[in-house]
C-alpha cells in the first residue's frame, strides 16, 4: 500500500511510518552480526578478521546503492506529496534505468580491481586470500544489492515502510541459515559467508523489484507517463549524487582507517571487526530513522507544511535518543560479553581490542543521534550543500585524528577520533537545521 504522510497527528504517522523501518534494520543488522559470528566461532580469528578487513571496501558499494535510495526516495517523495502522480512514476522508471546501467558498470570495477582495493588497506599476507575472495564475491552480487535498495527507496517514498520489512526478514533469516549451513556444517569458510549473502540478496532484491512494478499500476494517472526522462534523472541526481559523495567519503575515510589498524595485525583486526559491527547496529539504527524522517519531510515540504517538519524532527529525535540508551548501557556496561559472541576465550587480545573501541565511543552515541536526524531533514529538503558539510567535516576529523593520535596513543587514538568527530559535525547540523532553507519552500 502506499501512504500520504501528510496527514494525520505527525508524532503517529512518523511512528508507524519508521517502525517497519526499524524493526527491518535489526533483520538486517543480525545477519550481518551473524556473517561475522559464524565466521568468527567456526572459521576462527583470521576469518573474521578477513571478513572485517574488507568490510570498509564493501561499504564503498553499499554507500553508492543507499546514495542512489535516497535520492530517488527524497525527489519521488515531494512528487508523491504534492500528488503529481505522472511525475512519481517518470521518477520511478528513470531511477530504475539508470541504476542498473550504473551498478552493472560498478560491478566489472570491482571485480577487476578486488586485489588492489584490499592491497591499498594493508591486508595482512595471512588474511590476504580469504579477504580477497570474500570481496569478489561480494561485489559480484552488486546487482542485487543495488535493485534491493533502490527498490526500498521507492517504497519508502510512497509512505510503504512494510513491504520491504517482509522482503528482509525473509533474506535475513535466510542468510543466517544459510550461514551456518555453509560454514559450519560444510567447512566453506569466508566464502560460505559471502554466498549466504548472495544467494539471499538476489532473491529478495528480485521480489521487491516485481513487487513494486506491480504497486505502481495500481496508481492511477491520466495518460502515459515518460518512461526516461533527463530532466527527472537530474533532478534525482542533484540528492542522489550528494548522497552518494558523503556516503563514499565516509566509507573511504573508514578504509583509511582501517588501513591504520591493519598494521595493528589480525588480533587488532578481529576485536575491531566485531566491535564495529555492533558500532554499526547502533549507527544503521539511528541513519534508519532519518531516513524515514527524510520521507516524512520531503512529502511534508512538497505539500507545504512545514509546521509538521519541525514536530517530526523533535519526536525522531526523541525516539532516536531512546533507542540509544540500551545500546550504550549494553556496550559500555558489558562490553566484553557483547565482543564474547564473535570470539573464543583464546582470542584475549582481540577482546581486549573490542571492548575498548565500545567504551571510548559508546557515550556518544546521543550526540551522533541527534545528526542524524538533522541531517534527514536537510535531506527531505534538499539542502544538500549543508548536509554534505556537516558530513564531511564529521570524516576529516574521524580520519585526521587517526593519523595523528596512533602514533601517540595507539589504538585509543584511533577510536577517540569518532566522538571528537561525531561533537563538532552534530554542531554544524543542528545549524543548518534550524536555519534551514527548507522552512520556507512553498509547495
Amino acid at each position: 500500500m502506499v501512504k500520504d504522510l501528510t496527514e494525520g497527528k505527525p508524532e503517529v504517522v512518523l511512528w508507524k511510518f519508521s517502525l517497519p523501518m526499524f524493526i527491518s534494520v535489526i533483520f538486517q543488522q543480525m545477519y550481518n552480526i551473524a556473517d561475522s559470528m559464524i565466521a568468527g566461532k567456526f572459521a576462527g580469528e583470521k576469518a573474521l578478521a578477513a571478513v572485517g578487513a574488507s568490510y570498509p571496501i564493501t561499504m564503498i558499494f553499499m554507500a553508492i546503492a543507499v546514495g542512489s535510495n535516497i535520492g530517488c526516495s527524497v525527489v519521488i517523495s515531494q512528487y508523491f506529496g504534492a500528488k503529481e502522480y505522472k511525475k512519481v512514476k517518470t521518477a520511478v522508471s528513470t531511477t530504475l534505468f539508470a541504476s542498473f546501467i550504473l551498478a552493472v558498470g560498478l560491478t566489472v570495477l570491482g571485480l577487476i580491481g578486488a586485489k588492489t582495493f584490499m592491497k591499498a588497506v594493508r591486508t595482512p599476507d595471512n588474511i590476504f586470500f580469504d579477504a580477497s575472495l570474500y570481496l569478489k564475491i561480494y561485489i559480484g552480487g552488486f546487482l542485487f544489492l543495488f535493485l534491493y535498495n533502490v527498490s526500498t527507496g521507492i517504497f519508502q517514498s510512497l509512505g510503504d515502510s512494510k513491504t520491504p520489512l517482509c522482503f528482509l526478514i525473509g533474506s535475513s533469516l535466510g542468510n543466517i541459515v544459510l550461514d551456518y549451513l555453509f560454514v559450519a556444517a560444510f567447512h566453506f569458510g569466508v566464502a560460505g559467508v559471502a554466498w549466504a549473502t548472495f544467494i539471499t540478496q538476489g532473491i529478495a532484491s528480485f521480489l521487491a523489484f516485481f513487487t513494486l512494478l506491480f504497486r505502481l499500476r495500481s496508481i492511477e494517472t491520466e495518460g502515459e507517463n515518460e518512461k526516461f526522462s533527463f530532466f527527472m534523472l537530474k533532478k534525482v541526481g542533484y540528492v542522489a549524487i550528494p548522497s552518494i559523495l558523503q556516503q563514499s567519503f565516509i566509507s573511504i575515510g573508514n578504509m583509511m582507517i582501517q588501513g591504520i589498524i591493519n598494521g595493528y595485525g589480525s588480533a587488532v583486526i578481529a576485536g575491531y571487526s566485531a566491535a564495529i559491527k555492533l558500532n554499526t547496529f547502533t549507527i544503521t539504527s539511528f541513519t534508519t530513522l532519518a531516513n524515514g524522517l527524510s520521507s516524512f519531510s520531503a512529502q511534508n515540504i512538497g505539500a507545504g507544511k512545514q509546521e509538521r517538519v519541525e514536530r517530526g524532527f523533535v519526536f525522531a529525535t526523541a525516539m532516536a535518543v531512546g533507542i540509544g540508551i540500551p545500546f550504550f548501557l549494553l556496550f559500555f556496561f558489558f562490553g566484553k560479553e557483547m565482543i564474547s559472541m564473535f570470539l573464543s576465550e583464546e582470542a584475549g587480545a582481540a577482546l581486549t581490542i573490542g571492548v575498548e573501541f565500545l567504551k571510548m565511543v559508546a557515550p556518544f552515541y546521543f550526540v551522533i543521534c541527534i545528526k542524524l536526524m538533522a541531517d534527514g531533514v536537510l535531506r527531505g529538503g534538499g539542502e544538500m550543500a549543508q548536509f554534505m558539510t556537516a558530513t564531511f567535516c564529521d570524516l576529516v576529523i574521524r580520519v585526521l585524528l587517526a593519523f595523528l593520535l596512533s602514533p601517540l596513543f595507539g589504538t585509543q587514538g584511533i577510536w577517540a577520533a569518532w566522538p571528537i568527530g561525531w561533537t563538532i559535525s552534530m554542531i554544524l547540523s543542528c545549524l543548518f537545521y534550524f536555519k534551514g532553507k527548507w522552512k520556507i519552500k512553498k509547495r
